[in-house]
């Protein structure tokens, strides 16, 4: 896939309207209040936005946020299918299901941001937002419903899209600046751009410079890190890895599926019995290619999947029935930390352990620790790494922490991102 994509700096904006994808899928509180938990995804939007208003642009913004069912039916049958009556499944419950993930408390706090309004539409592409749009001036910003109260939005209608991009009127400009999104070919990320020139913003020039400048030609040695509970969501990102780095490190739960396809005793740890024959040909795989694989030497166990259960430390493949591999041990983490010590890229994506739990978050907390000592340009995933290493303190010591986990992770396997791809080439 080509990394090489216009920027917003490469067309002019002044005096029109451009539909910015952003992604402001922030979390909220579950109280039903629409306090946003976490605005990370917000902020990390404002240097496009000011500069497009800065540059003269009217800003139609929009959105996905949380998983909305637009269809009644549909939604019944999901809920039918969690075990809820459905007798008791109304529309009156169906519409307050939508009602609690509309855009008012991003608008609010987008607006706060800011320090200007932020006209928030009533529909995506009814009406009110056609109004709106129509009206809005240069250095103004609107903000589109939820673009998934729209069927058409998950299925990529090309009806839908081109009324979206119908709001930016027939010289419009699409700038697209959802990292966390592009990896699905969806309306507002990839539909839209059939009908306009579309371009990046910063958020995701950044993301495509430094990952896809990692992968192209990466400051050697490159090592990956890939932890996480399974083999099967990284099998692709292993394969492409394979081909591309020095050193791989294996840790989190599915590194008990490689200790039990070589036939180690791992206790009730987590196990996927029908990918042992991949793990064991990866290995194999690793050592025709001259890929330095590690895996862990030794494991802290626990007798109950809990933050307070008893522990032990053992060798690996020595975990007894009834106890379960909830972090890597010391010796391993020596043996990882030393392995990034004099690397030149490091791709980090998933925990060591439970670092959700205080007394298995020593591995994946030292190898936090390790990277944020070294000259290395890191690169954290995305995902729970993230979600580590801001928990642990150690963000602001890495290069670059990418805002898209699951986007991040199919940037890693070398698949191309219907969202980038749909970008003009420079």
């Amino acid at each position: 896939m080509n990394y090489n994509k216009k920027t917003v700096k490469d067309v002019d904006v002044r005096g029109k309207k451009v539909l910015l994808r952003c992604d402001f899928n922030v979390p909220l509180a579950k109280d039903g209040s629409g306090t946003i938990t976490d605005e990370k995804r917000i902020v990390a939007a404002l240097p496009t936005i000011r500069y497009l208003l800065e540059e003269g642009a009217a800003v139609i913004a929009c959105s996905h946020l949380g998983k909305p069912e637009p269809d009644f039916d549909k939604w019944v049958k999901k809920q039918t299918e969690k075990g809820k009556d459905p007798a008791a499944l109304t529309e009156e419950k169906w519409q307050k299901s939508l009602d609690g993930l509309r855009m008012e408390p991003v608008a609010k706090r987008l607006s706060q941001l800011l320090g200007q309004p932020v006209l928030l539409a009533d529909d995506v592409v009814g009406p009110d937002a056609a109004a709106k749009a129509a009206a809005l001036k240069p250095g103004e910003i609107m903000l589109l419903q939820n673009t998934r109260f729209e069927k058409g939005e998950t299925r990529n209608d090309p009806a839908f899209a081109e009324k979206l991009a119908g709001l930016a009127g027939v010289d419009g400009i699409y700038v697209s600046d959802a990292f966390g999104a592009v990896h699905r070919a969806h309306a507002s990320t990839a539909g839209v751009a059939r009908h306009l020139p579309a371009v990046s913003g910063f958020l995701i020039q950044k993301e495509l410079e430094i990952i896809g400048g990692a992968l192209a030609a990466p400051k050697r040695p490159l090592v990956a890190i890939l932890g996480g509970s399974k083999v099967s969501s990284k099998i692709g990102v292993i394969n492409n890895l394979l081909e591309l780095a020095d050193t791989i490190i294996i840790g989190g739960g599915m590194a008990y599926t490689f200790s039990a396809a070589r036939g180690g005793k791992i206790g009730d740890s987590l196990l996927e019995a029908d990918w042992q024959d991949y793990a064991n040909d990866m290995v194999k795989k690793a050592a025709e290619k001259g890929v330095k694989l590690l895996l862990p030497v030794d494991t802290v166990i626990a007798d109950a999947f809990a933050p307070d259960a008893n522990t032990r430390v053992v060798k690996d493949g020595e975990i007894p029935d009834g106890w379960q591999g909830l972090d890597i041990g010391p010796d391993t983490v020596r043996l990882y930390c030393d392995a990034v010590k004099d690397a030149g890229t490091v791709i980090w994506n998933g925990p060591m352990g439970v670092f959700e739990f205080e007394k298995f978050a020593a591995g994946t907390k030292a190898v936090a620790q390790a990277l944020s000592e070294t000259g290395a340009i890191t690169i954290i995933g995305g995902g729970d790494s993230a979600a580590a290493v801001q928990q642990l303190g150690y963000a602001d010591k890495m290069t670059h922490i990418s805002t898209g986990g699951g986007a991040s992770l199919e940037f890693m396997e070398g698949k191309e991102l219907p969202g980038v791809a749909c970008l003009l080439d420079k």
